[in-house]
């Protein structure tokens, strides 16, 4: 099968989406798919062609979320170079910028457009409007997001039940959704496939000692992550395991202004802010935790709650649908619905070493059902069905153009 793959963001990007459409292009050229991936480069004027990877990078401008750009709706220049690549699916992972340009592309050439909802955009507007019209932006968003999936969608894909309920009941969405969890390469996770070494090395820069017990934040330093909730929960937990070490990795807007919290909250000696980490340098963080914590309720899904569980630490999240479909409580995790539950599971899997050995075995175990390979068997089966959906949309048109045809004579 021959595969067009559009995103606003990839690697060297580093996030959900980016991981997620990185994999999936991985994935399916080990079962034996060519796989093309139209994306948007950092150059503001210059198109970006990697012929032997088979991507396409589109000039893009800054919007001012992270590292997100736009891009050109429609780059002419580059049509008749993907016409050529005679796509059997064009898969969006956008609702806009390239994934416009998906839109137009797949009805301009009759090809089948599969979709896939990664961001709940609703909870990202305030990046925008700055506090400003924001209902209003929220409706502008939900009326774009149904427009595109709904109207121009052959085929929709969510990774949570979660997000088939928001487009069932608020979008009253009427096509075929799948929800498919999306996997990831939870092999470079594997204890065994860890160079503990470099995880010695690591700790020792983060001056993380064997005798502390590490809570580990992975993501986005920002308000929607709810990294305040973790370092309020950080004031009493210190109190009860003197060795308690709380790891937040990544960057964002709010860093500063958490730093901050955590001086005047006199934490500092417990809270590490690592900044930003090396895509190949990610499982090693998660080798330096004994826990991983997350209070987010604005995940579509939450890859790093699974890459936690492929690394043997047991994931700590707060009560959402986003979480519960991958984490079973007391099983491969521990789910809460506030503060003090959120504690109490730390401390229990800090005392208790039975359980806590017992829930980092299933963690694993159940990570491996999350496999990008298993995610990319099931992808392929929606590819199939649109592409037999978009057969009979054909042949339909065809019938009616004869009988039209005879009526008119």
């Amino acid at each position: 099968m021959r595969i067009g793959l559009f995103t606003d963001t990839y690697p060297p990007f580093i996030n959900g989406v980016s991981t997620s459409v990185s994999m999936l292009k991985d994935a399916l050229e080990k079962k034996g798919h060519t796989v093309y991936v139209i994306t948007v480069s950092k150059n503001l004027l210059k198109y970006e062609i990697d012929k032997e990877n088979r991507i396409i990078k589109v000039p893009g401008i800054p919007v001012g979320i992270y590292d997100y750009r736009l891009s050109r709706i429609y780059p002419i220049s580059m049509i008749n170079t993907m016409r050529s690549w005679k796509l059997d699916v064009v898969h969006s992972h956008t609702e806009f910028g390239i994934g416009i340009f998906a839109r137009l592309f797949a009805k301009q050439f009759n090809i089948p457009l599969i979709h896939t909802y990664h961001t709940l955009y609703e909870d990202y507007t305030h990046y925008l409007t700055k506090g400003y019209f924001d209902k209003s932006s929220k409706k502008i968003v939900e009326y774009l997001t149904k427009f595109y999936c709904d109207k121009t969608a052959t085929e929709l894909i969510v990774p949570t039940n979660k997000i088939y309920k928001l487009f069932k009941e608020k979008y009253e969405f009427e096509k075929n959704i799948h929800i498919i969890p999306t996997g990831i390469e939870i092999d470079r996770f594997f204890t065994e496939n860890v160079d503990e070494d470099e995880v010695k090395l690591l700790k020792e820069k983060l001056n993380i000692s064997k005798k502390d017990f590490v809570v580990l934040f992975v993501g986005r330093i920002a308000s929607e992550k709810n990294i305040t909730f973790l370092l309020e929960s950080s004031k009493e937990l210190k109190k009860k395991i003197p060795n308690y070490k709380l790891m937040i990795v990544g960057d964002g807007p709010d860093k500063e202004e958490y730093e901050k919290y955590v001086k005047d909250n006199s934490i500092d000696d417990h809270i590490i802010f690592t900044g930003k980490a090396a895509w190949e340098e990610i499982p090693l963080y998660y080798h330096c935790a004994n826990l991983f914590a997350t209070a987010s309720t604005t995940e579509t899904q939450g890859l790093t709650v699974i890459e936690a569980m492929a690394s043997s630490v047991p994931p700590l999240c707060i009560d959402d649908e986003s979480f519960t479909t991958t984490v079973t409580d007391d099983l491969s995790g521990k789910i809460f619905t506030n503060n003090k539950e959120y504690e109490d599971a730390v401390i229990e899997l800090h005392k208790d070493k039975k359980k806590y050995k017992y829930i980092s075995e299933q963690a694993r175990i159940n990570s491996e059902h999350l496999s990008s390979s298993s995610y990319a068997e099931r992808v392929l089966e929606v590819y199939e069905r649109a592409i037999k959906t978009k057969k009979e949309q054909r042949d339909r048109n065809i019938i009616n153009r004869v009988i039209d045809k005879i009526k008119g004579e």
